[in-house]
């Protein structure tokens, strides 16, 4: 349905899909086998076009974790249209700005129309029956853009990255390889479409000719556990969050899953106790930790299970197609070890911000991703990320990191997750806040976390919360957390 010559890469996705391919919907039990799954997306694609849209328009799709979801996400690219995939529930409440923001010729919802905007078609429903016409993908070049992905942001209308097919071939094809996915595989996918860590699992086991299962139920975890046992997967993903959830508030410990090859880690620091628990639990189970941002269309690095108790706390080496730089302030590249920002640069290293040239031109400047992120790379070659640019306070003086103190308290007996924020203080200029998540009927004492710390990192005080502001994939979202601490949560210390 495709040919090596044309850079489509839904098209190219469709004809690698191998005979056992299946999308499963495990909450509805719908399933599309691999001839199936084929004409579904060829035939989305087909009424898009029929609906009166041109190869380059962009269409904005409530995406759903479900199999109509997946395929129009995919028909939508295979058709040489451009993919913007969003929640539907934000679809719902900012249509008029997404569609403002993105440019959108077109919105479809699985459930409903929501665009109520002149010049805008609006399209609802399954359109994978409505055509059974089994065209091949649109002929596109490398640099065509094939999907407008939305960054983390927490709050507003996010910014969307310029994806294009060569992005996507480039980091889907590393990613299996830095995996070792077979054509077996059967991945458990709980994390959105529209967030790039998603996004890439659905890309890569299917484009290596597996399955790939959607369960959106993750706010139950036993029956997405249940599903993974069930339907045999062999890969399990997820962000922080996830498995933080995973071990305090579900059955993991006493179930088992004999398919479960690997688990997959990114989105953010997942605490290495943590690593360490999910590792002594399912010891014949690889767990991958992976760094990557929207800007790089998903992965740039990955650790794999057998360098981590050699280099626990890495993100691992780049992956084989990208080249990195860690530079000073002045943009001067540093030896090993030494912290700086970390640059990217290759083929899955995205074109910019749709709309934004001013902010593209100081992310991508000189054909580099420069991500914010700080970081060091070892003489072996290995990346650690050591925090966020901006993400620091300066306590008497001292430049401190954020990610490091919430680390470092994350890591004490009892405590399960810690929130760091900066707040005004009379002699330290910034002081600490923290709030600490405790494990079940542990008891935190507030006096062991500040002896934890050095002396001359001001804590102003200590909450115990339940739980801390996340964004939807999970993310810590560090702007709230003084709002959050202050509502209701006493300090405790």
């Amino acid at each position: 349905m495709t040919n090596s010559s044309n850079w489509n890469f839904a098209g190219r996705l469709v004809a690698r899909l191998g005979p056992n391919s299946q999308l499963i919907d495990a909450a509805t039990r719908r399933t599309l086998a691999a001839a199936d799954l084929q004409r579904s997306i060829a035939g989305f694609g087909a009424s898009l076009l029929s609906s009166g849209l041109k190869q380059g328009d962009h269409v904005l799709l409530g995406c759903n974790l479900s199999v109509s979801g997946a395929v129009a996400y995919l028909g939508t690219m295979y058709a040489g249209l451009v993919a913007v995939p969003v929640d539907e529930r934000t679809l719902a409440t900012s249509a008029g700005k997404l569609i403002t923001a993105t440019g959108a010729r077109a919105v479809w919802t699985e459930t409903g129309c929501v665009s109520d905007c002149d010049g805008v078609i609006d399209l609802q429903g399954d359109l994978a029956n409505a055509s059974s016409l089994i065209a091949p993908p649109a002929s596109c070049e490398p640099c065509d853009l094939a999907a407008l992905m939305a960054t983390s942001g927490s709050t507003g209308i996010p910014r969307f990255v310029m994806v294009s097919h060569e992005n996507l071939i480039a980091n889907t094809e590393a990613v299996i390889r830095s995996q070792h996915l077979g054509a077996d595989e059967r991945a458990m996918l709980v994390l959105p479409l529209s967030y790039c860590f998603g996004a890439s699992l659905l890309h890569s086991h299917l484009y290596k000719g597996g399955s790939v299962v959607l369960d959106r139920r993750f706010m139950f975890p036993d029956k997405v556990l249940r599903s993974v046992a069930e339907f045999a997967c062999t890969t399990f993903a997820g962000v922080p969050t996830v498995y933080n959830v995973l071990l305090r508030r579900s059955n993991l410990r006493k179930m088992d899953f004999p398919n479960l090859r690997r688990f997959l880690q990114a989105g953010g620091a997942l605490a290495s106790e943590r690593i360490d628990e999910m590792r002594a639990t399912f010891p014949g189970v690889g767990f991958y930790v992976m760094y990557g941002q929207t800007e790089a269309t998903a992965r740039i690095s990955c650790l794999a299970p057998n360098s981590w108790e050699k280099k626990h706390g890495s993100v691992g080496r780049p992956l084989d197609n990208l080249t990195v730089s860690i530079v000073d302030e002045e943009g001067n590249a540093l030896g090993p070890e030494e912290i700086g920002e970390l640059l990217v640069k290759g083929p899955s290293i995205c074109g910019g911000y749709w709309n934004d040239p001013e902010e593209s031109s100081r992310v991508f400047g000189n054909g580099w991703l420069h991500t914010g992120d700080l970081a060091r790379q070892d003489p072996d070659g290995y990346l650690w990320i050591e925090g966020r640019k901006g993400a620091f306070l300066k306590v008497r003086g001292t430049r401190v990191s954020l990610a490091e103190i919430e680390g470092r308290v994350a890591a004490l007996p009892g405590v399960f997750e810690c929130g760091a924020c900066a707040t005004d203080h009379h002699e330290a200029g910034d002081a600490l806040m923290l709030m600490v998540v405790a494990e079940p009927e542990a008891r935190i004492d507030a006096e062991e976390i500040r002896r934890s710390l050095p002396a001359h990192w001001t804590v102003d005080s200590i909450r115990l919360v339940s739980e801390l502001p996340k964004t939807a994939t999970g993310k810590l979202v560090r702007s709230s957390l003084l709002d959050w601490a202050r509502n209701g949560h006493a300090a405790i210390g």
